[in-house]
């Protein structure tokens, strides 16, 4: 389903949870708090994974759209609606003590570490797979964010689309 939004969608959700699985096993043993700390690291990698999804959604239909003004103002609405949800869900966690805040932004820090890793993930994987790639897009593909990835997965769909009609 993630891959038909965008192509490098399911990798930075795996990163994230990979991100998080390894955050949670190195963290939990040097705190008191156990639960807290869990539930405080999952519910920042939840948040992390949403964001990932409405951010690629977003490009995605923006792209779609074609208008470039409105697309411009969608992209600009749905950012800073995106932070104020994250701000009131941090709020919720902390006003009812839930879980532990500090590792809630340790967890939404996922997003950041799996886009950021997300290239280096890719080239081992295709060599792992086997895949090979052409030299000129091995050279293109070295400094590209998930971001860079989603946007060149919906031009890519754009052309596909345009193509088909």
């Amino acid at each position: 389903m993630l891959r038909r939004i965008n192509e490098a969608l399911p990798g930075l959700v795996a990163g994230i949870i990979g991100y998080g699985v390894v955050i949670q096993l190195t963290g939990v043993w040097f705190v008191s708090d156990k639960l807290g700390y869990s539930i405080g690291l999952w519910f920042g990698i939840a948040v992390a994974v949403g964001l990932a999804i409405n951010i690629a959604t977003v490009i995605f239909d923006s792209v779609v759209m074609g208008d470039s003004k409105q697309a411009n103002r969608r992209i600009i609405a749905k950012s800073v609606l995106r932070y104020v949800v994250v701000v009131i869900l941090f709020f919720i966690l902390g006003y009812f003590q839930f879980g532990n805040l500090f590792t809630a932004f340790l967890g939404v820090l996922g997003l950041k570490i799996s886009a950021y890793l997300q290239p280096l993930f890719g080239k081992v994987s295709d060599r792992i797979h086997g895949r090979i790639r052409e030299d000129s897009e091995v050279e293109s593909n070295e400094n590209v964010t998930a971001q860079d990835q989603i946007y060149k997965g919906t031009e890519q769909i754009q052309i596909n689309k345009e193509v088909t009609m």
